[in-house]
């Protein structure tokens, strides 16, 4: 059976980001953990070793795969950082034609520093992806 390799815990997410040697990338996580946690309504939580994740929702594929996953979230990875939003959104990719320099995968949104980008199309972003999750797996 299969079994989810990146999971909510406990982890200290300060610590997380204490550990970033680049000042500024250090700097920018801190805007970002602040921009995530206003706009989603939901504390910050470590998910895995590197993702900090903000709220959770529970998904069940009509090929009967279930688990739970975060809301969205981000990860300040080495070269980059890695914003985590809804994967199926139709109105997402409007919202990245404004966002500013990034590069974008399924679910995930890259940037290299936090000026790259328009702060207020990233919360747009968030709270899109939010209403999104919550609406296409709603709480039964």
């Amino acid at each position: 059976m299969y079994e989810q390799k990146t999971k909510e815990n406990e982890a200290s997410v300060v610590e997380f980001i204490e550990q970033i040697e680049n000042t500024g990338k250090r700097e920018d996580a801190y805007k970002l953990l602040e921009i995530f946690t206003e706009t989603s309504g939901y504390p910050p939580k470590m998910w895995g070793a590197s993702i900090i994740g903000f709220g959770s929702y529970h998904y069940k594929y009509k090929t009967g795969h279930e688990g739970d996953a975060m809301l969205v979230g981000f990860s300040p990875r080495k070269e980059n950082f890695s914003m985590y939003f809804a994967t199926g959104d139709t109105e997402r990719e409007a919202l990245l034609k404004k966002i500013g320099k990034h590069k974008s995968g399924k679910s995930c949104v890259y940037i290299n520093k936090l000026d790259d980008i328009d702060v207020s199309v990233l919360k747009e972003l968030i709270t899109q992806s939010i209403t999104f999750l919550k609406k296409t797996y709603p709480v039964e």
